[in-house]
């Protein structure tokens, strides 16, 4: 049951009911039983196992943390909590993984051992709640916060379902006294719930959805496409991976206002930036500022001594992390040494390039931004190439078979063969035309202070034009097919 689903509107329009009937003592049983009863929906018992596994080693390892006056238990009982919240998590994503990569490494070194295949184990969501329960027991140790008394509260912290498959990652400091309050919903909220949810359904239905249909056919079969095909499908799962993800984020942020709840905004504008750095603080925002706060900053710490590598290593180390979290795979991993890649040498010759700026009184010009942000789109997308494709070896097909075979047929002929048959041109053409005016909206909501910025924008705008923009939501959605695809951040 995903969010795309009628069954979960259905679901979801019960549970706002129940919410409001129960007594606000109860609320919190309410939402912890629809949480646990969502995720049983997926009908894998060791996901709920895991859930609960995570809530209890989080719950307990931050009371004996503040329970202990001594500093070397304080910090046995940091590392027994994170150890194994890590441990539950390599050992559903990445055992597989291990014994593949292990067993090669016998089969080339020729020893006639090998290990046991491991089935992989399907970890929806495990991933997000495993890093809420570990940054809950590093901030209790560091005294950032007082450990929460009430298993029950905590419990739901973890498990709130609008953000359990894909986050936010939220802080406990930032969701915990809203769990704690839980007042009935008011007209205003569920208003802008309702009309986040139906935005981020339009997001990801009919645009996403829509641009997989002409990504899936290429990425799928790499060995049956050429370069510009390549170029195409790329450069169109740059935003299908965008709207499909940023959809999921504005249908959970939706929901968690339906119960007067508000979550961290995930997405602001990522393709304007004009840097690396500044699309990591635009793009999955909870996340990238949960690996800054928890891995970054002490690996940056750590390498303190080293004046000038310090900071590239860390971020090298950090983002090599951010792509095994990911997934177990070498793309991935491929993807994030890649992004690291970009940063580390941001780093390195930031104070040259700097001088160079000043000394051609371009520095801080729009002309130099527009530069950046077209190499920093361009920089992501290449990196998107691993994240996308099924493996390494399809994802250097694409790599060797882009740029050479573009530039083979303009020396050899003297121009691009760009044809593209008229009723894939006509639909890949609707399709832009409609991520530019999805992705203007998208941007004038950033710029709201909240989260439910296109329930803000919409009401700027005359009751007739904010009718029918509705009923057109509406119509696609339902002319679309809620349900189609699954979301691309649900693996993870």
């Amino acid at each position: 049951m995903t969010l795309t689903s009628l069954p979960f509107i259905l679901f979801l329009a019960a549970v706002v009911v129940l919410y409001n009937v129960a007594p606000q003592r109860h609320r919190w049983m309410v939402l912890l039983a629809s949480s646990y009863c969502f995720y049983a929906f997926f009908k894998l018992p060791h996901l709920l196992v895991t859930l609960a596994a995570v809530t209890f080693i989080s719950y307990a390892s931050a009371l004996r943390i503040e329970g202990e006056t001594s500093a070397t238990k304080k910090r046995w009982w940091l590392w027994s909590g994170i150890t194994l919240n890590l441990a539950l998590l390599i050992g559903l994503k990445y055992v597989p993984f291990l014994v593949e990569n292990v067993n090669d490494l016998l089969r080339l070194s020729a020893t006639p051992y090998e290990l046991v295949a491991v089935n992989k184990l399907v970890a929806i969501g495990v991933s997000y709640y495993v890093f809420q329960g570990i940054s809950y027991i590093v901030d209790v140790y560091f005294e950032l916060l007082d450990a929460e008394r009430h298993l029950g509260r905590f419990a739901l912290y973890i498990s709130f379902f609008p953000k359990l498959l894909q986050g936010p990652i939220e802080r406990v400091g930032e969701l915990l006294p809203q769990l704690n309050l839980l007042l009935p919903t008011s007209a205003g909220n569920l208003s802008m719930g309702l009309n986040l949810f139906i935005w981020g359904l339009f997001k990801k239905v009919v645009v996403a959805d829509r641009l997989a249909s002409l990504v899936d056919p290429v990425y799928n079969n790499v060995t049956g496409h050429s370069g510009w095909s390549f170029f195409v499908a790329t450069y169109l799962f740059a935003f299908q991976i965008y709207f499909d993800f940023s959809g999921y984020t504005d249908m959970a942020l939706g929901i968690a206002r339906c119960f007067n709840i508000k979550l961290t905004q995930n997405f602001n504008a990522p393709y304007l930036a004009s840097s690396t750095a500044e699309f990591w603080r635009r793009w999955h925002i909870s996340f990238s500022s949960w690996i800054l706060d928890y891995i970054f900053k002490p690996l940056q710490f750590s390498f303190r001594q080293w004046p000038r590598f310090g900071t590239p290593v860390a971020l090298m180390l950090t983002f090599l992390a951010s792509g095994i979290w990911h997934g177990a795979s070498w793309c991935f991993i491929i993807w994030g040494f890649l992004h690291g890649c970009y940063l580390a040498s941001a780093v390195l010759v930031k104070k040259k390039k700097q001088t160079l700026y000043k000394s051609l009184g371009v520095a801080k010009s729009t002309p130099l931004k527009v530069i950046e942000t077209v190499v920093t789109f361009h920089l992501i997308c290449f990196a998107w190439i691993f994240f996308r494709a099924s493996s390494v070896s399809d994802a250097l097909y694409v790599v060797r078979h882009s740029f050479p075979e573009l530039a083979h047929t303009l020396i050899s002929t003297g121009h691009l063969d760009l044809y593209m048959p008229a009723k894939e041109f006509v639909y890949a053409l609707t399709l832009m035309v409609l991520i530019g005016i999805v992705g203007q909206l998208d941007r004038a909501m950033a710029k709201e202070s909240e989260a439910a910025g296109f329930f803000r924008v919409m009401n700027k705008t005359p009751i007739l034009l904010r009718s029918a923009v509705y009923a057109f939501l509406s119509y696609m959605i339902v002319l679309c097919g809620a349900g189609t695809q699954s979301f691309i951040y649900l693996q993870f």
